[in-house]
């Protein structure tokens, strides 16, 4: 586990002078696989005296975010993962405190301060309510990492504005930096870092370096010494070790499953035999085939050989695979689950008989608008399975829309997909923020902005717009502007000004919307772009539609010029006359 992150911890509590320990601590190191993916958790949580049951307060709050945090998805961000959890405990001490018979008087309710991290491969996730603090030690030089919660009404008297289960809502403060190799983490409670001058904690971390259990412990009786009268409670953690970008793992992988030979119907294969070749780019190759064991038939990709030795195309190539497994939506196409001993490097997904959404409109050329909204509909369903998943699939267009003889589709290729939960995870992938193809992908990929929901709206946006028109909103001018100025001068061609009939002006105003250039201006779910897709909206159906100059100026001059000469004519007959 050279390649892995790897930490020195230690952690002490004690009640002090109190009668009950308020505080809870905990720290989790799990095992290889979650530590690639999910990173290590620690957390620090403090009750609050006037409160007899703070201290449950606490040991839930802990427990929680410890124990559901590795039941999140592994496709989410840490920032979701966590505030999904820390959200629903609050909501859980809140309710209790409201159904206690201190209902009205939150400080003798269920409420804790809360201070933790997430160590996930080089990045350090910080999440802080209240008053407990989190330092981090670099360079033999101490900085506090949180701001504390607390209104000072006097020099000698405060209170806490902001802890877990003090409101409905809850605020979390939220900040990700990046680590370093020796890096020391510390966490702490009032009781230690009130009583506890930074330079003895630096002196002391230098002469115990080698026993952190005998420094928690220093620190904590240091403290008791100079007067703490709280809990007391001290957590440290040492990174000794962090992921590099080493291509070992990655070699191992290739030299155990070496790239296959160009592969030729009737070939057996590693226990498939090849029916046909489907399809062949420089990048991979993709065949039809049955699977001899089951007599399943099903699709194998793989990579070119002649990207043999590019190490982030490879891995790109595996991950497809890996996010294909992580879906499971009837519009998203299926990843095989091997069975027997894989020789070779390959992706298997399941094999739908049908075609691209690319030759469907060639053989169905001006489809009906209810044909377009079904088949938009599904796009959806299968988008929103990613959505959910935190995955941008930044490449939805029609070559990778297949339809089946059904009318069913299914979205395939996760080549361009981003994947929110591993972007921290270190990776030799060089991605460039323009993903999938020109002429459907969002204008802010050619700013060079990181895509968002919205970005992949906007390429459902342009498959509607040309399933509807034959044509693109902007003709081909998205792809050209990559500066803000040249974006503002694109204008949307809208559909309804040339054909009243088909489409009405709202359907228009729908897709005009969903493909605004400023992504802030666009649909920001899914969701409300079907729902308008398939009901008038209000506000477009009170807007009026445009004067003539405006949706078709060469009508309106052509018109202006007929009647002018119409007139000129009329005035020289009676002039003759």
């Amino acid at each position: 586990m050279k390649n892995s992150l790897q930490v020195t911890i230690a952690q002490y509590s004690t009640k002090g002078t109190k009668e009950v320990n308020q505080d809870f601590h905990g720290i989790y190191v799990p095992n290889e696989h979650l530590l690639k993916y999910k990173g290590i958790a620690i957390a620090l949580a403090d009750g609050i005296s006037s409160s007899q049951v703070s201290d449950i307060a606490s040991k839930i709050s802990v427990n929680s975010f410890l124990e559901d945090y590795y039941c999140t998805s592994q496709t989410w961000s840490v920032k979701k993962s966590v505030s999904r959890i820390l959200t629903a405990t609050n909501s859980w001490l809140y309710s209790q405190t409201k159904q206690s018979i201190h209902s009205s008087n939150k400080d003798k309710g269920y409420i804790c301060t809360l201070s933790s991290i997430i160590l996930k491969s080089t990045t350090a996730h910080i999440f802080h309510i209240g008053d407990s603090r989190i330092y981090r030690v670099r360079d033999n030089k101490i900085e506090q990492l949180t701001e504390d919660h607390r209104v000072w009404v006097s020099s000698d008297k405060s209170y806490l504005s902001r802890a877990m289960g003090m409101d409905s809502q809850l605020t979390i403060d939220y900040d990700s930096i990046a680590i370093e190799k020796d890096d020391i983490f510390l966490l702490m409670t009032d009781g230690v870092y009130e009583f506890v001058e930074n330079k003895f904690i630096l002196n002391s971390l230098e002469k115990y370096s080698n026993d952190y259990e005998k420094l928690t412990k220093l620190l904590v009786d240091t403290a008791l010494e100079n007067g703490s009268n709280d809990n007391l409670t001290v957590q440290i953690i040492r990174v000794d070790n962090i992921p590099n970008k080493d291509l070992k793992e990655i070699k191992q992988q290739l030299e155990e499953k070496p790239l296959p030979p160009i592969l030729e119907a009737r070939d057996k294969f590693d226990g498939y035999t090849i029916i046909r070749s489907l399809s062949s780019s420089p990048r991979s190759h993709v065949y039809l085939a049955q699977d001899d064991e089951s007599e399943t038939t099903v699709v194998l990709k793989i990579p070119s050989t002649d990207l043999q030795n590019d190490k982030a195309y490879l891995e790109r190539f595996m991950l497809e695979d890996w996010i294909a497994k992580k879906i499971n939506n009837a519009y998203v196409v299926k990843s095989f689950l091997q069975t027997r001993k894989q020789n070779y490097l390959y992706n298997v997904t399941e094999y739908i008989e049908g075609q691209t959404l690319t030759q469907w409109l060639r053989d169905n050329p001006n489809p009906k608008l209810e044909k377009v909204r079904n088949i938009i509909d599904q796009i959806t369903k299968g988008l929103f399975a990613f959505h959910k998943l935190e995955m941008l699939h930044q490449d939805i267009r029609p070559e990778n829309i297949l339809i089946d003889a059904t009318g069913s589709i299914k979205i395939i290729d996760f080549g361009s997909t981003r994947v929110e939960g591993i972007q921290d995870i270190n990776s030799i992938i060089e991605q460039d923020y323009l993903q999938g193809t020109a002429l459907y992908s969002a204008p802010e990929y050619f700013m060079g902005y990181i895509g968002t929901n919205r970005s992949d709206i906007f390429s459902l946006g342009v498959i509607a717009y040309q399933m509807i028109s034959g044509r693109f909103p902007y003709g081909t001018n998205v792809a050209k502007c990559n500066t803000e100025k040249s974006q503002k001068k694109l204008k949307y061609e809208p559909l309804s000004y040339e054909d009243e009939n088909l489409v009405p002006l709202w359907v228009d105003e729908t897709l005009k919307k969903a493909l605004a250039i400023d992504p802030n201006d666009r649909y920001s779910e899914l969701s409300e772009f079907i729902y308008d897709l398939h009901h008038p909206n209000q506000k477009f159906l009170n807007r009026e539609k445009p004067a003539l100059l405006e949706r078709n100026p060469i009508l309106f001059w052509r018109s202006t010029s007929f009647i002018l000469a119409g007139i000129v004519i009329i005035l020289i007959l009676n002039n003759l006359m």
